[in-house]
């Protein structure tokens, strides 16, 4: 029997993590996504699944115990928003180059630097880039929906452990803070240490066999060694690429022109696109849920035989820069539009920037 809830996303997000079977949480508390480390709190996981629940010294501390979590084969996650999430960089580095499974999950917030507490969506380069150090990328799912933010928990885990590699769920502040009807999914059991033992041999976990087995390091000091390692990690890169692209297309058979947009403002784009077909004018969209891998085909498809393609995005501009790149189509006219600050634009809003940038529909 399904088990429907009216909650946030943040705490959607909490919810699924203890049904998925997690073993362990390691945070720091920023708004807007603090509801997740309270939920988790008030839901006291350790009396019933075992599952570890802490609030660290720093969010710098944080990671590190998601990357020794990690290390040992367990189901670990975080959570935090835009500048606590820059200072976890140089530990998502670590845990990318120790082709480590975990989870981040980011609910952005304006910047730069402290900024607002109001929604963005200007941690796109630093997620889907590789914010740390070094040539590796991030799975990176992009939620629209409190329903999503249920389900991308364990998608992004699934994803995470098979390809050992960390994933991050990049919600935008009015995802985590709206409240919708959900789905909850059912409880997993947590995996035993005998389990990890025969399911990860991959992970730590103080098995007999010399240091080798029993220390994790991704320090190597041969150039030729360490290429070798980066080249098994673009491999990788390579395999997701070609399987695990994921997106939502929407009215785009015979759309006169294109919008891109991810998260909740690809939720107002629609509302856009229902009141400019009232005035005959037909609009695609597209919603790319995997930002890395990003969905270049399809956008490349779609882009290639429309008059226009405008992304709209709560930043200055930065998925932009990958459209233009999937498109790569000169005639083709590409513009953007965007809030700061943590302003959320309108429908309207978005049509007017339509109109204006599209005057001879």
């Amino acid at each position: 029997m399904e088990e429907v809830r009216l909650m946030k996303g943040n705490e959607a997000l909490a919810h699924a993590a203890i049904r998925y079977g997690c073993d362990g949480y390691f945070g720091y508390p920023i708004t807007p996504q603090s509801e997740v480390m309270e939920t988790l709190m008030e839901e006291m996981p350790w009396e019933t699944t075992g599952m570890v629940v802490l609030q660290a010294e720093s969010e710098v501390a944080a990671i590190n115990m998601v990357y020794a979590g990690a290390a040992c084969g367990k189901t670990v996650f975080t959570s935090s928003s835009s500048p606590g999430v820059s200072l976890m960089q140089e530990g998502v580095s670590y845990i990318a180059a120790g082709e480590l499974p975990a989870l981040i999950i980011n609910v952005m917030r304006g910047g730069p630097g402290l900024g607002t507490i109001q929604p963005s969506q200007a941690d796109y380069f630093q997620a889907t880039k590789g914010g740390g150090h070094g040539d590796y990328h991030l799975i990176t799912l992009a939620p629209s929906s409190v329903q999503e933010m249920c389900d991308f928990v364990g998608l992004g885990w699934d994803l995470a452990f098979k390809y050992r590699t960390p994933a991050i769920l990049l919600a935008d502040g009015v995802v985590g803070q709206m409240m919708e009807k959900v789905v909850l999914p059912p409880f997993r059991p947590r995996l035993t240490d005998e389990e990890i033992k025969k399911l990860r041999p991959w992970a730590v976990t103080g098995k007999s066999g010399g240091r080798k087995r029993n220390v994790l390091t991704t320090l190597e000091l041969d150039p030729e060694i360490m290429e070798k390692h980066n080249e098994r990690y673009q491999a990788t890169y390579r395999l997701i690429e070609e399987n695990e692209v994921r997106y939502e297309a929407f009215n785009t058979d015979d759309c006169d022109y294109l919008m891109v947009a991810f998260g909740s403002i690809a939720r107002i784009c629609h509302k856009t696109v229902e009141i400019a077909a009232e005035h005959g004018v037909k609009i695609g969209i597209i919603r790319p849920i995997t930002l890395w891998p990003f969905p270049k085909k399809i956008i490349a498809e779609v882009g290639s035989r429309v008059k226009g393609v405008m992304v709209v995005e709560i930043n200055a501009g930065q998925m932009i820069e990958d459209v233009r790149l999937a498109i790569n189509n000169p005639s083709v006219p590409i513009v953007h539009f965007g809030r700061l600050g943590g302003i959320v634009p309108t429908p309207d809003e978005i049509l007017d920037a339509f109109n204006a940038s599209f005057p001879n529909k």
